[in-house]
């Protein structure tokens, strides 16, 4: 080395409080990132606080209604003729054609919508879960078995066979809540299996497997904790359609049962008035499409947020 280039390295700067190794960088748990990454999707943030405001809605109903959703006012809640009357200060949606406050009814009624599709979905999901995690570790005769009674349920007619269900059986919430779950667990199973067949051929999977581990405690300790985000995307893009099949039923008179005022019942009974008073219709049905727009959201982004794909980003 010359002499020139040992004087210009004896001339650089010393920090005298430069550390004598790197310092350390606490890494961020994934789940941290998820939610931040969630976070930063501001159209899903904004659909979750309305879905949080529906679902607080819900909850406190019996707070916040100003009346009770099946009473009905027959002396100013309808008019000369017998209509129901506009929003006003007493009834600041109007009233149905009976007479009952249109507000409490729609705040009720979310309890109703929200729980048959939230619970539908998570059933559901609970069924596929359990089906495809069977079929993708059992594999051969098993796998191949499930999966072909899996493709039957998916090639029957959904709507028309609800419909036969709910015509069997007479209607109410739970009646509701089961026959959407019988057909809404397959497409969660064939998501399921999958994602457990490319896991069980991982390298931690088959390190665990030489150690002796059993397997039920590898599906519990390995398997499960991989699926739970997966679990929680389906359910969330599973409530819109649970919701829409309830309102279909509820609106051909197959759901659940009136004066309960679901919001796809309260569609049907307002087809008779859209002319005279189209709130009756508008109404609920914004408000389910509303729902339904949010659930959707909330699903892509917490599909985007909990990708394992998108972990080093």
């Amino acid at each position: 080395m010359d002499d020139s280039h040992e004087v210009r390295l004896a001339q650089l700067p010393i920090d005298p409080h430069a550390a004598a190794f790197p310092p350390i960088v606490q890494s961020t748990s994934w789940s941290r990132l998820a939610f931040q990454r969630f976070v930063d999707q501001h159209v899903a943030l904004a659909a979750t606080i309305i879905l949080v405001i529906l679902c607080l809605m819900a909850v406190l109903a019996p707070f916040i209604a100003p009346y009770d959703p099946v009473q009905q006012f027959r002396k100013d809640g309808l008019d000369a003729a017998g209509l129901p009357v506009g929003p006003n200060a007493h009834y600041w949606l109007g009233t149905d054609g009976q007479g009952r406050d249109m507000l409490s009814r729609l705040i009720w009624g979310a309890r109703i919508s929200l729980g048959i599709g939230i619970a539908a979905s998570s059933f559901s999901v609970l069924i596929g879960l359990l089906m495809g995690s069977v079929a993708g570790m059992a594999g051969g005769a098993l796998d191949a078995v499930l999966m072909r009674f899996v493709d039957i349920v998916m090639s029957l007619p959904g709507f028309f066979v609800i419909l036969l269900l709910v015509a069997l059986f007479r209607p109410s919430l739970w009646i509701t809540i089961m026959v959407i779950t019988l057909l809404g667990w397959t497409y969660p199973a064939r998501l399921f299996r999958t994602e457990v067949v490319a896991l069980r051929e991982r390298d931690f999977i088959l390190a665990a497997r030489c150690l002796g581990i059993p397997e039920p405690q590898i599906v519990m300790r390995h398997i499960l904790p991989h699926l739970v985000p997966l679990a929680i995307v389906a359910i969330g893009l599973g409530v819109p359609g649970a919701i829409f099949a309830e309102a279909g039923l509820s609106f051909l008179g197959l759901g659940v049962p009136p004066p309960a005022p679901a919001w796809g019942g309260m569609i049907q009974f307002g087809t008779s008035y859209y002319r005279s008073s189209p709130l009756q219709v508008l109404l609920p049905g914004a408000i389910i499409v509303t729902t339904v727009v949010c659930f959707n959201l909330v699903g892509a982004g917490l599909r985007d947020a909990l990708d394992p794909t998108m972990r080093r980003r």
